[in-house]
C-alpha cells in the first residue's frame, strides 16, 4: 500500500468515513485465500468470542453462591445457570457464526492478500492440509489432558491450599460486602 493511500485510509478510519476499496484480489489468489478459508474455521472465533463471558458468567455465579447456600441449593442453582448458559450458547452461537461468515471476506480475506503472496498462501494450504498437522491436532487433547494432570499432580500440594485460602477470603469479602 503506498504512503499516500495508507495515510488516506487511516485517516477515513480515524474519521469513521468508509475508507477507500480494497484493490480487487487476482482471481488465482482468491481462490487460495477461500481454500485457506475453508480449512482454517475463522467462524469459531466469533463463538469464543461469545464463549469467554459465558463462563465468566458462570464463574461469578459460581464464587456468588459458594459459602451462601447450601450445598444442595447451590448444586440445584449452578445446574439451572449452566442450563440457561448453554441456552445461550445454542440461542446465539447461530448468529455469531452467520455474522462471522459474512465478515471474513471483507475483514479477513483482503488481510491475507495484502500481506501474503500466492505462493505463501500456497504453503499455507499445504500446512492446513496437512495429514501431520491433522495428526498433531487429533492428539492436542491428549497432550492438554496429560500436561493438566502432571500440573495438577506436582503443583496440587502447594496450589490447593492455597487456592482454598483465597476462596475463603473472597467468599469473607462477599460476606461482608452484602451483609447489612
Amino acid at each position: 500500500m503506498s504512503v499516500l493511500r495508507h495515510t488516506v485510509f487511516m485517516m477515513a478510519l480515524c474519521a469513521g468515513v468508509p475508507a477507500l476499496a480494497a484493490a480487487p484480489i487476482p482471481p488465482a489468489k482468491q481462490a487460495l485465500i477461500d481454500k485457506m478459508l475453508s480449512l482454517w474455521h475463522m467462524d469459531s472465533i466469533g463463538q469464543s468470542m461469545l464463549q469467554a463471558p459465558v463462563t465468566d458468567a458462570v464463574a461469578q455465579a459460581r464464587a456468588m453462591l459458594q459459602g451462601r447456600a447450601s450445598a444442595e441449593r447451590r448444586d440445584a442453582a449452578m445446574t439451572e445457570i449452566v442450563g440457561e448458559a448453554q441456552k445461550f450458547m445454542d440461542d446465539a452461537t447461530p448468529t455469531v457464526r452467520a455474522s462471522a461468515q459474512k465478515l471474513i471476506p471483507s475483514k479477513v480475506a483482503p488481510l491475507l492478500a495484502e500481506r501474503f503472496t500466492e505462493d505463501e498462501l500456497r504453503q499455507m494450504v499445504a500446512i492446513l492440509e496437512s495429514p501431520v498437522k491433522q495428526k498433531f491436532e487429533k492428539m492436542l487433547p491428549e497432550l492438554q489432558k496429560s500436561l493438566g494432570e502432571g500440573v495438577a499432580a506436582d503443583t496440587g500440594p502447594v496450589i490447593n491450599p492455597k487456592l482454598q485460602d483465597l476462596k475463603q477470603r473472597i467468599g469473607m469479602r462477599l460476606r461482608s460486602a452484602v451483609t447489612p
